[in-house]
């Protein structure tokens, strides 16, 4: 009795690995589309979903229906002669663009998106509009009714396809010819009750262990290849303990304290985006993911890892043991002149990174003191990418809805003007002075009314020669008033209303150091 029931133990086993295979397909995140059809598909009334060319149904059976490429998606260093555009009439989807274009030509749209590896699909109109949309896309509707003069023009590989299919039957009878083989030498082993006896144990640690693994590092395919560790949401969620410790809150995510135990208890900020706004905070996932994916800075908060798990879009970045500027510049310990000064010239040089060394254009939109972080020996470091905006290299301005915070924001956001990487460059304006004065850009309670708005006070102060008002009860930055006064110079700089009077962060970095001599600077407002 006891031989035959480890008998049919062992056949269950083998049986197991036989039906599990080595290419488990990743799950799509549960988001809610935007039509009747599922993300990457298309609709025409009265008619079933579809794929559009160069894609195929992830699961026929399922509602809604998704599709997938069936091609290699673009590589950013890849040329843009591997990929052609397929136009579909009277075609359109709606949201989730993440760059606009007004006034432009069909020709310059296609081309644009062609270059750019991030586009999936560009939709053109009459209208001279172009919308370059990433992956997933919403549901596309093909309606002549609706959307005459609209077109969209799908990227599709020209000969990934074919080569792919090729090797996944390569890849498929392959392991069948190993399944056979493992079939049996399984049957040999059998007629060995005493190996049986040794077998048993190991087989079922190796079966669990591979279910294991392979749920672990089932990377969705926009982000593999990047130097990040995947982790399930039930890992994060033992990690922070139920996300107990909170660090921070904002609009649209929450920062909890967590430690890794795969790490030998490393300390780690995991950061939740809001599931309510699902759609909105993927974006911001997939832009945060993607940039600080590919930078490494020291004056750069470095994100380690991410989860992309059902609704679950979670961001794990390396802990800061001395939190955020704004607690330490405006608590009641005021921090001395000295770290005042490193503090400003590491956050410029993180600027400068972002702006003209990694591989991508990257303006902020949202410098303030609570996105800059102090690790334990207090060097500036910046955070929160979720507004970050992507530029290539042959691109310099973009246009976009408004970003960023009150107080810091550039005025050319408010003139619908082109966004450039000098709207960073005005928020460092605001947040130097706040770094100088050790208070904030706006304060209702102060003693008179012209001291509410720091940059207007700052320039009064200034200009009537009176900079020691600005440095109330801090003798260390009175002492040495001449570097003060740079400061609030390339501050005013900074801050000018006009984008091409205001310096590069190159510029900036130089003025700080003192290898440029700073000029006077006119009425920021003027």
């Amino acid at each position: 009795m006891a031989f035959h029931l480890l008998y049919l133990l062992c056949f269950i086993v083998l049986a197991l690995l036989c039906f599990i295979l080595p290419n488990i397909s990743l799950s799509i995140a549960e988001e809610v589309e935007g039509g009747p059809c599922g993300f990457n598909s298309l609709y025409v009334p009265g008619q079933p979903c579809q794929c559009p060319r160069g894609y195929s149904f992830i699961d026929p059976n399922e509602e809604p229906k998704r599709c997938k490429q069936d091609f290699v998606p673009q590589s950013c260093n890849a040329p843009a002669d591997d990929f052609y555009l397929h136009e579909m009439e009277s075609t359109n989807m709606p949201f989730l663009d993440y760059e606009h274009f007004q006034g432009v030509t069909e020709d310059w749209c296609r081309q644009k998106c062609l270059e750019d590896c991030f586009c999936a699909v560009a939709i053109f109109n009459t209208a001279l509009n172009c919308y370059k949309k990433g992956l997933p896309f919403n549901s596309g509707t093909i309606d002549p009714s609706i959307y005459n003069g609209t077109k969209a023009l799908f990227k599709i590989g020209k000969d990934n396809s074919t080569s792919e299919k090729k090797d996944n039957s390569t890849l498929i009878i392959h392991q069948k010819k190993n399944y056979s083989t493992l079939i049996i030498v399984g049957s040999v082993l059998l007629s060995s009750l005493g190996i049986l006896n040794f077998l048993l144990p190991l087989i079922t640690y190796v079966v669990v262990s591979r279910m294991y693994s392979r749920k672990a590092v089932a990377v969705p395919p926009n982000y593999q290849g990047m130097n990040l560790k995947y982790f399930t949401y039930e890992e994060l969620k033992e990690a922070t303990h139920e996300f107990k410790e909170e660090l921070g809150r904002g609009a649209s995510a929450t920062v909890s304290k967590g430690v890794l135990a795969c790490d030998k208890g490393k300390c780690v900020a995991v950061k939740i985006l809001d599931a309510k706004q699902v759609r909105e905070s993927d974006l911001e996932f997939n832009a945060e993911v993607r940039a600080i994916g590919r930078t490494n800075h020291r004056n750069l908060v470095q994100l380690l890892g991410f989860c992309n798990e059902g609704q679950h879009r979670i961001l794990v970045y390396e802990f800061m043991s001395n939190g955020t500027l704004a607690s330490f510049l405006f608590g009641e310990t005021r921090p001395n002149w000295y770290q005042r000064r490193q503090i400003a010239l590491g956050t410029a040089r993180g600027l400068l990174y972002l702006h003209e060394e990694c591989s991508s254009l990257i303006v902020h939109c949202d410098i303030k003191p609570q996105n800059i972080l102090l690790d334990d020996s207090f060097t500036a470091r910046i955070s929160d990418f979720g507004l970050a905006k992507l530029l290539r290299l042959d691109q310099t301005r973009t246009i976009t809805g408004i970003r960023g915070t009150k107080g810091y924001v550039a005025p050319e956001w408010f003139k619908n003007l082109p966004i450039t990487a000098k709207v960073d460059v005005y928020s460092f304006g605001i947040l130097l002075l706040e770094i100088i004065c050790c208070r904030k850009k706006f304060d209702e309670e102060a003693e008179d009314e012209d001291q509410i708005i720091l940059a207007d006070w700052a320039y009064d102060c200034y200009k009537h020669t009176k900079l020691h008002l600005l440095l109330e009860k801090n003798d260390e930055a009175i002492e040495d008033i001449k570097m003060m006064e740079k400061y609030v110079m390339i501050a005013m700089w900074c801050i000018q209303e006009d984008p091409s009077l205001r310096p590069t962060m190159n510029e900036t970095i130089h003025m700080l150091e003192g290898t440029v001599e700073v000029s006077k600077p006119p009425d920021p407002s003027s």
